[in-house]
């Protein structure tokens, strides 16, 4: 079996070498996004709530290029750069998969990207 490159132009492009997601049998796998405005590759919004939101579009236009949604996201990879941020951030979330509770795991960080406060990667089917 071989594996395919998912690329889309409705998400940040890759910022080194790397995919947006690799589509491998009936699985994708999703690198981290973070919160970076697609057509001016530009960090969105200062606090985690506008952060958060702009990383859960971003793998949702990459999930819907491979053809999944966030509705079939099986696992997630929360990176925080303040675990204070949390509870904040989980709400958010939770909005995005209220009928769909995936595996998690969350993970306070030194540094992220580009300095943001928070990156998501998931794996998800088709």
């Amino acid at each position: 079996m071989k594996h395919s490159i998912v690329h889309t132009d409705t998400a940040p492009k890759a910022i080194g070498p790397y995919s947006q997601a690799i589509h491998f049998g009936d699985m994708i796998f999703c690198s981290g996004q973070i919160p970076l405005d697609p057509a001016s590759m530009q960090i969105v919004g200062t606090d985690i709530s506008a952060q958060t939101t702009q990383v859960l579009k971003n793998l949702s236009e990459v999930l819907k290029a491979a053809g999944s949604d966030l509705s079939k996201v099986v696992k997630t990879t929360v990176f925080l750069k303040n675990f204070n941020d949390f509870q904040t951030m989980n709400g958010i979330y939770e909005t995005h998969f209220a009928d769909n509770k995936p595996a998690r795991s969350t993970v306070e960080v030194a540094r992220l990207p580009r300095d943001v406060l928070v990156e998501i990667e998931c794996i998800a089917h088709k």
